[in-house]
């Protein structure tokens, strides 16, 4: 009976252990992303250029992988709070999707994904800007608390700060809906 008694604090002073090691503070360039992405006929619309809603699908999948290399646990999507097209894609491009961490709550977390095209000289043109909101979840599927954000460029910390701002912008206008 004490073996197992030993053995259960053992097994909960890992778990300690661990949990507390996911929760130190990270950088922002611990967890950024970069995905290239292709584009082929079958994702365009009827007027030959991207198909909106597939450009959302792709800039989602690399916001979660963001999001989870923070927090190191599963993720969902909560919001996407901002989403500008800026410039058409075409087949035959190449979208260049670069996501970073910008703002941290304490279950949530901000990911700006920036898409380009690039051609085929390196050269990338901004074409989608977007902000999405991602939650952490523990084994239950519950929110559960992220690592803090370390911010040590003068751009990170300004895109802190207009997180903080975007954040009470979120919260006003789910105050104002209901």
């Amino acid at each position: 009976m004490k073996e197992i008694k030993k053995g259960r604090e053992l097994n909960n002073m890992a778990k300690t252990a661990d949990s507390s090691a996911e929760m130190q503070p990270k950088h922002v360039s611990d967890s950024k992303i970069e995905q290239l992405q292709p584009v082929f006929k079958a994702h365009l619309n009827d007027q030959d250029r991207l198909f909106g809603g597939q450009l959302v699908a792709w800039i989602d999948i690399v916001a979660g992988a963001v999001a989870r290399r923070h927090c190191r646990r599963n993720v969902t999507t909560a919001e996407i709070d901002s989403l500008q097209f800026k410039a058409p894609v075409y087949a035959g491009n190449v979208v260049v999707l670069y996501g970073r961490l910008t703002y941290v709550g304490h279950t949530s977390m901000e990911v700006r994904v920036d898409s380009y095209v690039e051609a085929l000289n390196g050269d990338r043109k901004l074409v989608n800007t977007a902000y999405l909101v991602l939650v952490a979840l523990d084994e239950n599927g519950k929110p559960t608390p992220v690592p803090r954000l370390i911010c040590e460029t003068d751009e990170e910390t300004t895109e802190w700060a207009a997180g903080e701002k975007r954040r009470e912008l979120r919260k006003k206008r789910r105050e104002e809906s209901f």
